[in-house]
Formats: C-alpha cells, structure tokens, sequence
C-alpha cells in the first residue's frame, strides 16, 4: 500500500450564488493522518469535502495534493478514494467483484486484480466472504466491504463522508476502532465529515472545527477538549461551564481572575491574556473537573453550592448547582459518589488553575 500523500487547501471559497458556503479556507493534512471536519448543520464541512473530492469546484483558491494542483480536475482524475454514508455497493455483484470494480476500470491484470483484492479482504478480516452479495452481510461487513473498495487501488487520499451514520450506537463504536487500525495499517491520508463529536474525537490525529464556513481551530481531540481557543469550540465540543470574570493579574502562567461576585479564582493563562487587559472574559471549566471537596485546602479553587437537580447517566451522575451568587453550574461525578450530591445538599466544589482555561466573552452568531 502506498503512504498517504499530503493535501493543501488554499484560501478555498465557494459560493452558491449569493450564499458563501466556504469563506477563505486554508487548512493542510499531512501525510498519513486522519482529520476530521467536524461543525454543526450549514457550518460547510460537506462542501468543504466536495471540493476536495471534486464533485464541487472552488470560486476562488486553490487543491494541491502532494504538491500537484488538482483544483480544475474532475472527481475522476483526482484518484482519491470515496467512502460513503450508504455504502453505495453495487447489490448484482459479490463481495470480491464489488472490490475489483475500481480495479477493472483502470484495467489492471486480472492475476494482479485476484492478489489485490485477497490481500484487501484478509487486511478488513472479510477473507471467508469473497462469494457473497451485499444483501447477505451485515451493516459493519458491508462498511468494511466499501472501505476495501475505496482503498484497494492504492490511493493517496480517502475521503470518509458521514462514513458511521448509518450504524447503530454498539456498531459504530467499534467500527471506529476498526477504521482507524486499517489507516494506521495502510498509512493513507483520510479526511472524514462528521457531526458525532465522540467520533471524531476517537478516530481523529486531528480535527478541524468548522462554523459559518469558516474554521474555528484545527488542534488535536484532546487540545480542543481541554483547551479550546473561543467560545464557538468550548460550547460545540461536549459540555462546559462558563462563568463571567474579571482579570485581575497574570504572574508566572496564572490569571487571578474575579467570579462568581467576589471570588478571586486561580486560572492557567499565558502571557497573551495579560496583553488583552480591557477583554471581558469568561472562565471555561467541564463538569468533570469540577470535583466534590472536603476542605478548601484541597484545591486551589473553591465554591459553596447548592445542589437543585441530579440526573443519572450510568456510569456517571449530572449535577446542576447553584452558587450564592445564582449562577448555575453543571457538575459531573462518578455514579459510586452519588450519595455526596444530593438534592437539597449544600457542597463544597473545588478545581485546580489547570482544570480550567480563560475565554474571549464574544457572541456567538
């Protein structure tokens, strides 16, 4: 299998008569890496792989995969594999011709065919399966049988669009181990749309967030968790708690920052807050981080609430809390600890300068 070259996107807009539907895009995926395009509904992902795929052409900018401009080309010359939410097998032909199809069409030997396509079948663990239709596997065997199809020529890109929508909960989690162990494997650059957050932040080296057509933040799954750079990223990836402050100071990697009315709370922040000193801005900290606290000597951050609601998730029980202050503050802890967080309770919450990150105060569109 060959290694997977890198793409460049380059200013790439594309508008839909008056409708901006990409604006000024500019993103590379380096070799071998999986990316994910991750955003809300109209945020442009899927046109954004359009374009990269060729079934859309850009207004203005430019495509360049490993160096070569392939921004006029047709979706067929720019020999990229496709994998698509439906699969899109073809129901008449078996297993092996399905994968062969590509193949014959750019009229490979037959003795090279019957090799390529075994080899592809042992890589997804289908090898037993060769003589079989569509109709006669299950979901997870019809994926893999499209992705066999989508990278058994050899190439230097795969486009994955919505590529797990179709499967149930069980399925989907355990094909997106399976996905990202034959890219692994395969070494071959993949770009996948999405809109399932934990997919994203599963299978991805990185993932770019996307709204309004443009892009947000391109980082890694665990830096856009635990770091997001605005308010759009916080809000969009998983759940947070964002609480007005003050900035009162920076020294040596922490922001004192003023909350909750007359708290001065411990947050990391680097040297680029306290240069944005007139900023207004908010304190993001995940339910998880915040923890139940026996003394206030435990943490370098603590609140007195009051627990009005608690919701039970399995392996974890949501809080929702109320500061003196009214502000309202969900919290999440291990189910085992649910006798702690009561209704009607009064609590202690404590979190660490590093459990927490600083934020613009910006509208969000």
């Amino acid at each position: 299998m060959a290694i997977g070259d890198s793409l460049s996107v380059v200013h790439a807009t594309k508008y839909y008569k008056k409708f901006r539907a990409v604006d000024d895009v500019s993103l590379t995926v380096h070799h071998g890496e999986f990316l994910t395009i991750l955003g809300p509904s109209g945020s442009g992902k899927t046109t954004l792989l359009k374009l990269i795929a060729g079934f859309e052409q850009v207004s203005s900018g430019s495509i360049l995969l490993n160096d070569q401009d392939i921004t006029v080309k047709k979706a067929y010359e720019r020999e990229v594999g496709m994998l698509f939410q439906n699969y899109a097998l073809f129901p008449h032909m078996t297993v092996f011709d399905n994968i062969a199809y590509p193949l014959r069409l750019r009229k490979i030997a037959k003795a090279d065919i019957n090799h390529m396509v075994l080899n592809i079948l042992k890589l997804v663990h289908l090898e037993q399966y060769d003589a079989r239709y569509p109709k006669q596997l299950s979901g997870g065997q019809q994926q893999r049988v499209a992705l066999a199809r989508a990278i058994v020529f050899n190439p230097p890109l795969l486009l994955l669009d919505e590529p797990l929508g179709a499967l149930d909960k069980n399925l989907r989690q355990q094909m997106q181990l399976e996905i990202k162990q034959i890219q692994q494997k395969v070494g071959i650059t993949t770009i996948s749309v999405t809109h399932d957050q934990e997919e994203a932040l599963t299978m991805s080296d990185r993932i770019c967030v996307m709204n309004h057509g443009r892009i947000e933040q391109i980082d890694t799954p665990e830096n856009l968790y635990k770091r997001p750079e605005n308010r759009f990223v916080a809000e969009f990836i998983g759940e947070i708690n964002l609480i007005h402050g003050e900035l009162r100071g920076v020294d040596k990697g922490c922001a004192k920052v003023r909350i909750l009315g007359d708290l001065i709370a411990e947050v990391e922040a680097g040297e680029e807050v306290r240069e944005k000193k007139n900023q207004s801005w908010l304190m993001a900290v995940r339910p998880e981080n915040l923890q139940i606290a026996k003394e206030p000597s435990q943490f370098q951050n603590t609140v007195s609430v009051e627990v009005s609601e608690t919701i039970y998730v399995g392996e974890a029980i949501k809080a929702k809390v109320k500061t003196k202050a009214g502000q309202e503050i969900l919290v999440k802890i291990p189910a085992y600890m649910s006798d702690s967080i009561s209704c009607g309770k009064e609590v202690l919450l404590g979190w660490n300068s590093k459990d927490a990150t600083l934020l613009a105060d910006e509208v969000i569109a």
